[in-house]
């Protein structure tokens, strides 16, 4: 079975000299619409600790990305 390919979605950046045209200030806001609750959950997931479980146990470096994911994927389409 093929490894699928990883893709990162990262937005735009401005700097001094270069101002975003308002197309790219659209793509950031909708970027940071879908990263907000991800970004949130793995905010509260780093509270209950969960993740310090993933850094002693190679073993569970399967389960919990996935079951991480499902979550993710459930409060984003909430």
């Amino acid at each position: 079975m093929p490894i699928p390919a990883l893709w990162a979605v990262t937005g735009f950046a401005a700097t001094r000299t270069h101002k975003l045209t308002p197309g790219q200030k659209a793509a950031n806001r909708v970027l940071a619409i879908g990263r907000a609750p991800v970004e949130h959950g793995f905010a509260h997931l780093k509270n209950w600790r969960i993740l310090t479980k993933l850094r002693t146990d190679p073993a569970r470096a399967t389960h919990l990305p996935r079951a991480l994911l499902v979550l993710t994927n459930l409060e984003v389409n909430r």
